[in-house]
């Protein structure tokens, strides 16, 4: 039986005579972690879609699982969540951060529907694991964007899917936050059983240690792909950026530096 939740092998995205992706080949196992990394326009948030069964390779295959065995294009939104801080829901602006959190078993803004007590119980664990026990009761609105962030990726995570993708969910907070999200991720994966976390960014600070393996986009083609510690280069980032970068690896994450004045240079 094969652990792999999503296979992608040469594939390829093209909207009229434009390719966005071009020959992307990945795949996502169980328990793991791995990152998109590429600058605005490298076809990240394409490859979100992808691999959220939202869109379809225009060439390539592309196959889900779950326990080992093909998953149809109409199930894929059963096993797959995208969080999409960037891109705001229009929530009922009364709902608490438990009641969004449980509009995640319905897949609805507001709650229509009565939840039941299983739903309840994983509602609070949830919260607990997020670290949102405190404003768990206050108004989605009112909270910190960091809480924010938490609240959503918890209502993704209600029906326990086997693949959750994070586009950029760190972007616009600041380091306490930032670093809040990404110890809840990590605290994700520890507790998770089978499931597989896709993070996309373009800032490889935003990459947890527990991070597996990184593929570097630019301009919707694959520039490097493996490990974190050989993908996640200088030479690498600078292909993909088209500025000088130096890549400083530090108790499992990257840090990395442009010189002020490097872009003058490319």
């Amino acid at each position: 039986m094969s652990d792999a939740i999503a296979s992608l092998v040469d594939v390829s995205v093209r909207r009229g005579r434009r390719f966005i992706l071009r020959h992307v080949s990945l795949e996502l196992r169980e328990r793991s972690m791995s990152a998109i990394v590429g600058p605005n326009g490298s076809g990240k948030s394409t490859l979100a879609r992808l691999l959220a069964g939202q869109l379809w390779p225009t060439e390539g295959s592309m196959v889900f699982r779950a326990d080992g065995a093909a998953v149809s294009a109409v199930d894929v939104r059963h096993l797959t969540r995208l969080v999409q801080p960037s891109s705001p829901l229009d929530f009922a602006p009364t709902l608490t951060a438990r009641q969004i959190i449980l509009t995640g078993f319905f897949g609805t803004l507001d709650l229509y529907d009565k939840p039941g007590r299983p739903m309840l119980r994983r509602a609070g664990d949830l919260l607990d694991t997020l670290g949102l026990t405190m404003v768990a009761e206050s108004p989605y609105g009112l909270l910190s964007t960091g809480e924010k962030v938490r609240t959503l990726i918890g209502r993704a995570l209600a029906i326990r899917p086997k693949l959750l993708i994070l586009d950029e969910p760190t972007n616009g907070l600041d380091l306490l936050a930032r670093e809040q999200v990404l110890m809840t991720v990590s605290r994700i994966l520890k507790r998770s059983r089978d499931m597989a976390v896709v993070m996309i960014t373009h800032h490889v600070e935003e990459l947890p240690p527990e991070t597996q393996q990184a593929l570097v986009l630019k301009q919707g083609r694959v520039v490097a792909q493996g490990a974190p510690s050989q993908a996640l280069r200088g030479e690498t980032l600078t292909r993909a950026f088209g500025v000088k970068v130096e890549v400083r690896h530090h108790q499992g994450r990257f840090y990395t530096t442009v010189h002020p004045r490097a872009w003058e240079k490319i």
